[in-house]
């Protein structure tokens, strides 16, 4: 090693390998020990003596501060075929739905009615599927609602499994590759948001690393300076990027992240598990939807299924390097599934910064409020949505009371038309609803529901471990799909649309949540000159859209009709807004979110919201004590240490 080159944080490969080779017994027959992406992956002959004695694996973390897996070795597995046979055999009792197997990794994740017994008796299931299999078991609880989505991914990463492989072995060579300088200069630079809602993407540098912290679209503007992030910056110099989180899969965080691939991006991106489906899931659709509209394309699907490729999932509080310097951490931020605060651990205790994403200090039928927790923050940067001084949003209680008096209001001659976002608020207003009709304080009626929110609602159900703690409880441990209801109707074809619009008084939840395209817009024409009608927003409104210019009272809109001509729309229906089903924190909860945060940071970067909200925050967060407040704007670069 050169004089000037430093150590990553921790030990030498060769220190690594040196002290597996001491502590683990030579029966066990080590074939190779490699980087897995930031995982330290040691092959064996005989992976269940350390599933026996995992103790023996525990010491080793500790030593060399790496997570660890252990792997058999390819040649010793049983072919797939006869693992399926054995597993079935094994779990006869646990109500086995389907295994899919990883060969690049040597995992098989097992989907099944009864998880408990499926696991057995202290582990002792999976460990009889590892003596005789050699595959390493993961136990998940079938989905009630099946995705196609999440059966797409896995199919299309078995497909590329040996590229994945590739893929994981350079990604960990490149975050534990020597260090040239020592930790420093920690630069934060703006590339979207600053001052605006949309086009999430906040570049974080260090002498040794790049990080991008989301990379979305501005769904406002159709003008690509203002559409996409400022990546044309030379700061931004995508060769040198070393990884991408992503904090949650909205398309103004994500949906910009396939076009780096487009440019030369090869590296890792990290998000939760949910996010690595729902992701997929809309920028897929953002590209169907933009293509149909005859609008530009920035990327293709072939840029999607590299995300596919590329994308390395952790769960909430999973400690992991992500470059020579940078350690992250993601924690639950409660705004949608798989939402997640990113907090950067950087230099050997040089650093630290938290970056919300979107976030929701708050109670929801859905999902946990977000964490305050941390173990250090000098930097803080979160959104401001609701950063104004009036955006004080009912409580709970008030919201839901609200929203069943306009229901019942509505539904007594007219439809209601709720434009929601596939992910989050169609599921949460689906709970309500449900919950309020049978409880009779809402008045029965059909409730149609279209576009993706089917799918997704699968998902959550696919992951309920990320959900709120009731929702996961009745999922997990009462075998009850909360997601299901007889009122429900999903409607899978348009010719279905004539009927429903044509029928008695109904809920239409359709897609997408601010009318840019989808379903409801094709609802939305053929129920807007009825005052019997009602639109109902659920969901926050980006300035420039179609959702917001007709929240602002606009009395008639220009769309396309069924033949392809311009037509103008009478707006008659009613329009109603409801903010306390929102996903952002309100001004309250963002303020306290700032007190409460523990520990307190030094300075609080606000983004992500309109000027006057970024610059009332940041004001209001400088009175506390110790904090500096400030409302960058983009292109800006602060340097924080």
């Amino acid at each position: 090693m050169d004089a000037g080159m430093q150590k990553p944080q921790g030990l030498s490969y060769e220190e690594i390998r040196k002290t597996i080779l001491e502590k683990i017994p030579a029966e066990v027959g080590i074939t190779r020990i490699e980087f897995e992406g930031p995982r330290l992956a040691i092959y064996t002959q005989k992976p269940e003596t350390l599933v026996e004695q995992s103790h023996i694996v525990g010491e080793i973390a500790s030593i060399i501060k790496k997570r660890i897996v252990i792997r058999s070795d390819p040649s010793v597995r049983a072919n797939e075929l006869e693992a399926e046979r054995i597993v079935k055999e094994i779990l006869a009792e646990a109500g086995l739905v389907q295994s899919n197997f990883d060969p690049s990794l040597g995992e098989v994740t097992l989907e099944v009615e009864k998880p408990g017994i499926a696991i057995g008796k202290n582990g002792q299931n999976l460990l009889e599927i590892v003596k005789k299999t050699r595959w390493s078991p993961n136990v998940v609880r079938s989905p009630p609602i099946p995705s196609m989505t999440i059966k797409m991914v896995r199919g299309y990463l078995y497909g590329k499994s040996k590229e994945r492989e590739r893929f994981l072995r350079e990604t960990g060579e490149a975050i534990f590759r020597p260090m040239y300088q020592q930790s420093g200069d920690v630069r934060v630079t703006f590339l979207g948001a600053a001052r605006q809602v949309g086009r999430s993407a906040v570049l974080i540098r260090t002498r040794e690393s790049r990080i991008l912290m989301d990379c979305g679209i501005n769904p406002g503007t159709s003008n690509p300076v203002g559409a996409y992030p400022r990546i044309d910056t030379e700061e931004f110099d995508i060769t040198k990027l070393d990884a991408v989180v992503i904090t949650h899969a909205h398309l103004d965080h994500c949906g910009f992240l396939p076009y780096l691939y487009k440019y030369g991006y090869h590296g890792p991106i990290y998000c939760s598990e949910p996010t690595a489906s729902l992701m997929v899931l809309l920028q897929s659709d953002y590209l169907d939807v933009t293509s149909k509209e005859g609008r530009f394309l920035p990327y293709s699907n072939e840029e999607v299924r590299e995300v596919i490729m590329r994308t390395i999932p952790l769960g909430y509080g999973e400690v992991t390097d992500i470059s020579p310097d940078v350690r992250l951490t993601l924690h639950n931020a409660g705004h949608i599934l798989g939402s997640a605060q990113a907090h950067l651990h950087i230099g050997k205790g040089l650093h630290n910064v938290v970056y919300t994403g979107d976030f929701k200090y708050g109670p929801t039928q859905l999902l946990q409020p977000a964490s305050i927790q941390f173990p250090r923050v000098e930097t803080l940067i979160m959104e401001s949505t609701y950063g104004g001084l009036d955006n004080v949003t009912p409580d709970r209680e008030e919201t839901e009371a609200n929203f069943v008096e306009i229901a019942n209001k509505t539904l007594v001659k007219g439809k209601l038309l709720i434009p929601v976002p596939a992910v989050g608020r169609a599921q949460e207003i689906m709970m309500v609803i449900n919950k309020y009709m049978k409880e009779g304080k809402m008045t029965e009626a059909p409730v149609y529901i279209e576009g993706m929110i089917s799918e997704v609602t699968g998902i959550h159900t696919a992951y309920p471990q990320y959900l709120s703690n009731d929702i996961r409880d009745q999922i997990l441990r009462d075998g009850i799909n909360p997601f299901e209801s007889d009122y429900f109707t999903v409607v899978k074809q348009q010719d279905k649309r004539d009927e429903i619009v044509n029928g008695g008084p109904a809920i239409i939840m359709a897609t997408a949540g601010m009318m840019e395209g989808g379903p409801v817009i094709d609802y939305f024409k053929r129920l807007a000159p009825d005052e019997n009608n009602a639109l109902c927003f659920v969901s926050y409104q980006v300035a420039g859209t179609m959702g917001q210019r007709i929240q602002s009272g606009m009395g008639s809109a220009q769309m396309y009709g069924q033949n392809g001509k311009m037509e103008i729309i009478n707006v008659a229906m009613k329009n109603y807004t409801i903010e306390g089903f929102s996903g952002h924190s309100d001004w309250r909860q963002l303020v306290n979110y700032v007190r409460r945060l523990h520990p307190q940071p030094k300075r609080v970067f606000v983004i992500h919201g309109e000027e006057s909200k970024c610059e009332n925050l940041a004001r209001v967060v400088s009175k506390q004590r110790g904090i500096y407040g400030i409302a960058p704007e983009n292109l800006d670069t602060y340097t924080v240490a």
